[in-house]
């Protein structure tokens, strides 16, 4: 990284808008800042005085709650607003809403939406920072960014590993961030699932597909699993449950092909034995609950990074 670097980005939307020295930046920050979690009074006065919004128009539990502990641990002000308590349920659109929070002046609003592109099109109404929390099926950043930390942190460094994403590629925001993110750091991606949950062209985003789940996991230094998210399917993609389990879920026999000491990961939540079995999810190489944990850490990089926190 250039000695004279700097951090000069207002908002977090989507990890094609980082460079490498950006996230490993946002990286570096983070594990500067995982040390507060442990600590007896996990409270730093670093974010003081700011206030910072939660507009959440998706069902979230830990990604919200994360944002907000995040933000508490820095000393910040919070506030929580889901679309069944907010003005939308009286027909305010998304855009009268965020102007209406804007009046209030606060610092930082951190939206997650149904709609792909919601937190771009609020930066062009408000003057506060925006940060994405998960955008239809396009982008979910700091999820990515935890996904990168914990990687790193176990296997000391992110370049030239073989990177296996499995399940509902089309839906998942979380896989098209990091597909992006790890292959600029220096990754190789591999993806694998049903036919119908692979979006065609997945490969100029810089993955492998295989349509053999054993070839995507086969010397895998990380198996990534995926929700199967029926929110976001108008019909049904797969003939049943048992047959993806049968044929995508991530098992003991499947792991056997990847590397012995490959990480097991999930987004959360799990739909155990569908996607993965609780053998695979419980087992000593899952890193799934360090994937929670390090959420907490990215989340007080990304708001300290954009708020200027001293």
């Amino acid at each position: 990284m250039d000695a004279e670097y700097r951090f000069n980005h207002k908002h977090i939307l989507s990890i094609d808008d980082f460079s490498t020295d950006d996230l490993s930046f946002i990286i570096q920050t983070a594990e500067s800042f995982k040390e507060i979690s442990t600590r007896s009074i996990k409270k730093v006065p670093t974010l003081r005085g700011k206030t910072i919004i939660n507009l959440f128009f998706e069902p979230s539990t830990r990604t919200r709650l994360s944002f907000e502990i995040a933000a508490k641990r820095m000393s910040a002000d919070t506030f929580n607003i889901s679309a069944s308590t907010s003005s939308a349920t009286k027909g305010e659109t998304l855009i009268d809403t965020v102007r209406n929070l804007e009046a209030m002046r606060p610092d930082a609003i951190i939206i997650r939406h149904s709609s792909s592109g919601s937190p771009h099109m609020l930066t062009r109404y408000i003057s506060s920072s925006v940060i994405n929390a998960g955008d239809g099926t396009h982008q979910h950043p700091s999820q990515a960014i935890l996904d990168m930390m914990t990687v790193k942190e176990k296997k000391g460094h992110l370049k030239g590993l073989k990177v296996a994403i499995i399940g509902d590629i089309t839906h998942s925001r979380v896989a098209h961030s990091n597909i992006v993110g790890f292959t600029k750091m220096g990754a190789d991606v591999h993806v694998s699932g049903p036919r119908t949950m692979v979006p065609i062209g997945i490969e100029d985003m810089g993955a492998t597909l295989h349509r053999s789940v054993a070839d995507a996991v086969s010397g895998a230094d990380v198996v990534m699993g995926l929700r199967i998210q029926k929110e976001r399917q108008q019909d049904s993609l797969i003939p049943s449950l048992r047959e993806y389990a049968q044929v995508f879920g991530i098992n003991s026999t499947l792991m056997r092909l990847a590397k012995p000491d490959a990480l097991i990961m999930h987004p959360g939540p799990i739909n155990r034995g569908v996607e993965m079995t609780a053998e695979v999810a419980d087992s000593a190489q899952s890193v799934i609950l360090e994937q929670v944990t390090n959420g907490v850490a990215v989340r007080m990089a990304l708001l300290y990074l954009v708020l200027g926190g001293e």
